[in-house]
């Protein structure tokens, strides 16, 4: 049933099938390269495309689009036969995207990519940074922020009332009355910032608003010529001394580890 995995192609099939089975084969080499095979530690996987508008019918169909389940059984087969030790609640992303996120792993012959999002361990470490407010008005020109302070979230007005009706509080706000026109493009849901335990260090997360098509994350690393874009809201950029964020057209924050 799996000899598909034995096979090496340099191009890219060009029937359904023939993608579906290149897609499986790039999870199952990417999860058996995961910490020794062992797949307990994982929590999702992640697939990201970037087809060309002629292609992109066959990769909705290699993935069932409609009906994604069908896809996340496929993976689960592989694991099983391959002994990989899933847990019972990992989940599956599939994204169009014009971009891969820098920590994805593009697939060779294929206009895919792959980042697999593993468990965090339990060694319990702490930090503070301080956001300043570069461009547009928020509610504070900077913000402490601590390990202990659990999901911040950054969006328009301190407390906004979302698609499903219920109230989520920004404790980055930026106010939607004010005449600053950065204010505007800052969605009501754009982004939250997490303390990572494992990597001991923030991370930046695009939250429902934040993604493309709507309004956009861009990050600015010190010595980095290359932005960073934000096209997920499971992969997250983790925060470097000095960068500086932009949320929608122009609102711009910088992110330090140092604090007053």
């Amino acid at each position: 049933m799996f000899n598909l995995f034995k096979k090496s192609e340099s191009n890219a099939p060009d029937d359904v099938k023939g993608l579906r089975d290149a897609l499986l084969r790039l999870v199952k080499d990417q999860l058996q390269k995961s910490e020794g095979g062992e797949g307990r530690h994982i929590k999702g996987i992640h697939i990201f495309i970037n087809a060309s508008t002629a292609d992109r019918h066959l990769y909705e169909g290699a993935v069932y689009l409609d009906d994604q389940e069908k896809f996340k059984e496929e993976i689960q087969r592989i694991a099983d036969d391959f002994a990989l030790d899933l847990p019972a609640n990992w989940a599956m992303e599939i994204a169009f995207t014009d971009e891969f996120p820098l920590d994805a792993i593009k697939a060779d012959g294929l206009s895919a990519a792959i980042f697999i999002r593993t468990k965090e361990h339990n060694i319990q470490r702490s930090g503070s940074a301080r956001i300043t407010i570069l461009n547009g008005k928020a509610e504070k020109v900077s913000y402490e922020i601590t390990s202990a302070d659990g999901k911040i979230n950054i969006g328009r007005e301190a407390k906004a009332q979302v698609s499903d009706g219920f109230f989520r509080l920004n404790q980055i706000a930026f106010p939607g009355d004010s005449k600053n026109e950065s204010n505007k493009f800052i969605s009501r849901q754009h982004a939250h910032i997490e303390w990572n335990n494992e990597s001991g260090c923030f991370i930046l997360f695009a939250d429902e608003g934040g993604v493309p098509p709507g309004n956009k994350i861009k990050i600015k690393t010190p010595g980095k010529e290359i932005l960073t874009k934000l096209h997920s809201t499971q992969i997250g950029h983790k925060l470097n001394e000095g960068d500086q964020v932009i949320l929608g057209e122009s609102a711009v924050f910088e992110f330090s580890y140092h604090t007053s």
